[in-house]
């Protein structure tokens, strides 16, 4: 009993500090220089700071112009990493031990890419990191307009993500990953590629970067509807909510079975006494 007892102080006290230790430290990585991002010197023109600020809905604004905006400031302030070029450390793509150590165990020891590559369900978590690619873009436009009670949902064609917002009988096909709005559904360019393309080369100011992945699968029908992230990603959505949670309750629960050990050990000792 008394070896229990200090194993599971000792592991309880060492989860704890390390979660102490995680306050003090950023998601956001270092060396986001423009040769490891998708679209280099002109990838990031918002800075992380002003992006955090920026995911507020302004008192002023309408939904369908917060929705606009938003999906502009993502685009514009999440870094496009080239997301299979490097460790999975070395930009906290692989949840760091001092962020979740269970996220961190989960990307080691199992070989699920997902976990290896973390891309975060909670919108915060995702803005914090800054980094990502169209899904991670997607789940966390999604969220933002949910917490500010914006019918949405995410499409998915492949080898794509994007959103749909449903406002004043109107439908937004948004577009975080690139920083593009249409103003009409994904339904309606089933039958208007060529308006879908024109509208991606506008607003993006150049060509052969994606539109015809899109176009592609619109085109053919092959896009899926889902009711938001818990419906996108239903199994690592709940995981990582459990994770978040579990964090803090584990060694908090270890060092109450170690004390508790402790005055068991000192209650039979007494008796004997």
């Amino acid at each position: 009993m008394t070896i229990a007892k200090f194993i599971f102080f000792f592991i309880g006290t060492l989860l704890l500090s390390v979660n102490l230790y995680g306050l003090t430290q950023s998601l956001k990585p270092e060396g986001l220089t423009p040769d490891v991002l998708r679209f280099g010197i002109n990838d990031v023109s918002i800075s992380h700071d002003d992006l955090k600020s920026r995911i507020k809905k302004k008192a002023d604004e309408t939904d369908e112009q917060f929705s606009r905006r938003i999906t502009y400031d993502l685009a514009a302030g999440i870094a496009h990493l080239k997301w299979q070029n490097y460790d999975p450390d070395k930009y906290h793509q692989r949840v760091p031990v001092w962020e979740n150590y269970i996220l961190y165990i989960v990307g080691i020891i199992t070989p699920i890419p997902e976990f290896e590559r973390y891309h975060f369900t909670n919108p915060q978590k995702s803005i914090e990191r800054g980094i990502g690619i169209c899904g991670d873009a997607s789940m966390t436009l999604s969220g933002l307009l949910d917490e500010n009670k914006i019918e949405n949902k995410i499409v998915t064609i492949p080898g794509h993500v994007m959103v749909e917002a449903y406002i004043d009988n109107k439908t937004l096909l948004l577009d975080a990953d690139f920083g593009v709005v249409l103003d009409n559904g994904i339904d309606y360019y089933t039958n208007a590629t060529d308006e879908l393309i024109g509208g991606f080369q506008s607003q993006l100011g150049r060509t052969g970067d994606g539109e015809g992945i899109v176009a592609k699968g619109v085109k053919g029908g092959t896009f899926q509807h889902w009711d938001g992230t818990a419906h996108f990603v239903t199994k690592k959505y709940y995981f990582e909510k459990a994770a978040y949670l579990l964090k803090w309750l584990l060694p908090f629960i270890l060092l109450a079975v170690s004390f508790i050990l402790h005055i068991n050990k000192k209650t039979v000792a007494q008796r004997q006494d």
